[in-house]
């Protein structure tokens, strides 16, 4: 349930990383809202990604790829086994 106390926990986390730096609130929250991307520069991030992708080793995928992709993962999260193990150092098996 969504409501009032998951708003208040985070608005507090953002006061004490603010006091933490010794920012106001409207200053630390300024200075976070300057390191976010806007949709058009995430697109045009995107685009020059897919370029250097493709001119280094050919890979120039088709507009469905990405979303068939993104299908498999949203699958695969949705039975908790999105990266199975597989014995690697670290993982129980």
């Amino acid at each position: 349930m969504h409501g009032p106390r998951p708003a208040a926990g985070e608005a507090a986390t953002a006061c004490v990383c603010a006091a933490a730096e010794g920012l106001s609130l409207r200053a630390y929250l300024a200075r976070l809202a300057d390191t976010f991307l806007t949709p058009a520069e995430r697109a045009e991030r995107a685009e020059q990604a897919r370029a250097v992708l493709n001119a280094s080793n050919g890979c120039a995928p088709t507009p469905a790829e990405p979303d068939d992709l993104d299908a498999e993962l949203d699958r695969r999260l949705t039975q908790g086994m999105a990266f199975p193990c597989s014995g690697a150092v670290g993982c129980a098996v």
